[in-house]
């Protein structure tokens, strides 16, 4: 392991926000990952692990230390006739995993397809879009525990999901150190098609037998439209999450704006689509120096160039009390300030 001090870690986020971290490693082992905690100029000092940075926002320098997980593998076990579990290690690129297990024609991630990131973090953020949340097809993980300094196996239940939730943002907050992922893949797939334009999509490149090859294509398609490349224009892709309200609260937004996107859940209640309320207060597109509001779709907020961690927040907050004051409904951040 080589350790570096007073790296800039702007190459190692989506953001591409410029901050320095005090030390900096890349791990490519569990015996990497267990001598960085127990190497002396590092003593006392935050630990940070980082994917693919592609949804962390760093307000500040970090004084601590940043390490990026390079674990790479993928591995395959039978389960029965209909499921296979494929465990990727955390270092996999989550859209190199999710077009692997397509060209081998696993099931169950296809819709998450195109999502920047790494296979180890995906579970913290619990990643979701068009109708599925990877915790739909998580079966265990497995983590170095700091506390104790062993590796454990985590199964579903026990990782907390939620909407862009899990026990790893709260309780288990810096505890666990995710290794690899393992998904329970149907040989069979079940297809998920009725959630944002998917089902237009296919129409429009003309494909009528479904597949998830084809659902793969058709959420790639749609994703590069409206979210920029960060190699390009600086994002973390969806910057806030899509907030839930009551049904009367719908009804009333509902009565005044009748075009408002929202869906109806189990309980009752309706999730907004975040990128409708704040197109609506007339962000989309908005720019100041060098934050701003992506022209294709307002749920990303974007750094054209140097704009400073502050300068995003900023921008962030004014959105969200525009979006309060027009709507009455609370928006959350879905990306992590560092």
């Amino acid at each position: 392991m080589h350790l570096l001090e007073n790296i800039s870690i702007k190459p190692y986020t989506t953001f591409g926000i410029e901050a320095k971290a005090r030390y900096f490693a890349e791990i490519t082992s569990v015996d990497q990952l267990k001598e960085i905690f127990h190497e002396p100029r590092v003593a006392g000092l935050s630990f940070l692990p980082i994917g693919g940075g592609s949804n962390m926002l760093f307000a500040s320098d970090y004084d601590g230390v940043i390490f990026r997980m390079g674990i790479k593998g993928i591995s395959v076990a039978a389960l029965d006739e209909n499921y296979s579990l494929v465990t990727g290690n955390a270092g996999e690129v989550w859209d190199v995993f999710v077009d692997w297990c397509v060209s081998h024609g696993y099931a169950g991630v296809e819709n998450l397809s195109l999502i920047p990131g790494t296979v180890g973090s995906c579970p913290i953020q619990n990643i979701g879009a068009y109708g599925v949340e990877v915790s739909d097809a998580i079966e265990y993980l497995t983590a170095y525990d700091k506390e104790t300094g062993e590796i454990v196996t985590l199964q579903n239940t026990t990782c907390k999901f939620g909407y862009r939730d899990s026990i790893f943002k709260h309780e288990a907050k810096g505890r666990y150190i995710i290794l690899s992922v393992t998904f329970r893949l149907a040989h069979h797939p079940t297809f998920h098609t009725k959630y944002g334009a998917i089902t237009a999509e296919l129409e429009a490149m003309g494909i009528t037998t479904l597949s998830i090859e084809a659902i793969r294509k058709a959420v790639i398609a749609i994703r590069s439209r409206k979210i920029p490349d960060p190699f390009i224009i600086g994002n973390a892709g969806s910057f806030f999450k899509n907030p839930t309200i009551n049904t009367d609260h719908y009804n009333r937004l509902k009565a005044e704006y009748p075009t408002i996107v929202a869906f109806p859940l189990p309980d009752g209640s309706f999730k907004l689509a975040a990128g409708w309320l704040i197109e609506k207060c007339g962000w989309k597109g908005y720019r100041k120096g060098d934050a701003g509001v992506h022209a294709y779709q307002a749920l990303v907020l974007v750094n054209y160039g140097t704009a400073t961690g502050h300068e995003i927040i900023s921008l962030a907050d004014d959105i969200m009390l525009s979006v309060y004051n027009t709507f009455g409904v609370h928006l959350d951040m879905e990306v992590n300030v560092i």
